[in-house]
């Protein structure tokens, strides 16, 4: 369903890695550890083609992700390790941007509903600038609720989170994989998930 065949990147003149292969089948995750610096992050942003790989292919569902792009895009969503809110904007002014730069739609009542679960509640018409680290957080993982994808490319999600924002988090990747979706996680930490295959970069 989804794989990566012979992939080398490079940062400047200094290689990152190459010769890196994995597949995932519908209801797998995959886990990227490395240290800093060690390229998780160039590895992800390749996955889904924001940057371009030096050798190797990415496949989704058996065709090259650079020669049926549009169809890729709307199977994958990607949370970055780095906060994307504008921080004017309230929360569900954030996620409804955001889900419109995708192509998709949701109105007032789905959206308060995800800010909710994610434990927003109260804080959903507050300009982003005075949420905390982990609310800001909550308010881009609400998009995982939100935005359907069979691909989940999470880039240190559990980042500023709380135990409990931890422990939900962990629960959401797991009903993605419960209903065939698969994911791929950096994160310098372990992850109470069953199913998964590990990469050290």
């Amino acid at each position: 369903m989804f794989t990566a065949t012979d992939l080398a990147c490079s940062r400047g003149e200094r290689r990152l890695f190459e010769g890196l292969n994995f597949s995932l089948e519908p209801g797998e995750w995959l886990h990227v550890k490395g240290e800093n610096g060690a390229g998780k992050t160039t590895l992800l942003r390749t996955l889904i083609g924001l940057s371009p790989a030096d050798e190797g292919e990415v496949r989704w569902r058996g065709a090259d992700t650079r020669e049926d792009t549009d169809d890729y895009r709307r199977a994958f969503v990607y949370l970055g390790h780095q906060s994307a809110l504008k921080e004017e904007l309230t929360p569900i002014e954030n996620l409804r941007l955001t889900l419109a730069l995708d192509g998709f739609a949701a109105d007032d009542e789905h959206l308060l509903d995800a800010l909710r679960r994610m434990g927003l509640r109260g804080r959903e018409n507050l300009p982003a600038r005075v949420l905390s680290a982990g609310q800001k957080r909550r308010v881009l993982l609400a998009r995982l609720l939100l935005r359907p994808a069979d691909l989940w490319v999470l880039d240190e999600p559990f980042n500023a989170l709380d135990a409990a924002g931890i422990a939900l988090l962990c629960t959401m990747i797991g009903g993605h994989l419960d209903v065939g979706g698969i994911a791929v996680v950096t994160s310098h930490q372990v992850i109470p998930l069953p199913r998964g295959q590990e990469l050290a970069l």
